[in-house]
């Protein structure tokens, strides 16, 4: 798939979920290639290794996802909404200021139309 084709088959919203889950979990993928490729490392390296050398095992090759502290989940929405304004998303949500106004960009609607200044003819 172009990535043409993907922002035309897929919204703003749903790729930020899935930048968001791959941070968490890592490469979309599975565990299971991780396992295999670590394998396959862990052999080269045992051939390639002198007598004397350490014997490498599968664990020193497996990649370790979500290091990181675990957010709550107010800072997780946070980071949601950050890499959604860098994409040029909007949040329909309803939160984020406190002011039922998240996420919409300045002299538009909630529909992300222009707001007019002045008022049409005939009352509307």
């Amino acid at each position: 798939m172009s990535v043409a084709e993907l922002l035309a088959t897929h919204s703003s919203a749903e790729l930020t979920e899935w930048m968001a889950y791959e941070q968490i979990t890592g490469p979309i993928g599975g565990e299971r290639e991780d396992i295999l490729t670590a394998i396959l490392a862990a052999t080269v390296a045992n051939t390639a290794r002198g007598k004397r050398g350490r014997k490498a095992r599968v664990q020193d090759f497996l990649p370790k996802w979500d290091r990181h502290k675990r957010a709550s989940w107010q800072d997780m929405l946070a980071t949601i909404r950050q890499i959604n304004s860098a994409l040029g998303g909007t949040d329909k949500t309803g939160g984020g200021d406190g002011g039922g106004d998240a996420g919409r960009t300045a002299g538009r609607d909630r529909h992300g139309h222009r707001r007019s200044r002045r008022r049409r003819a005939g009352g509307g």
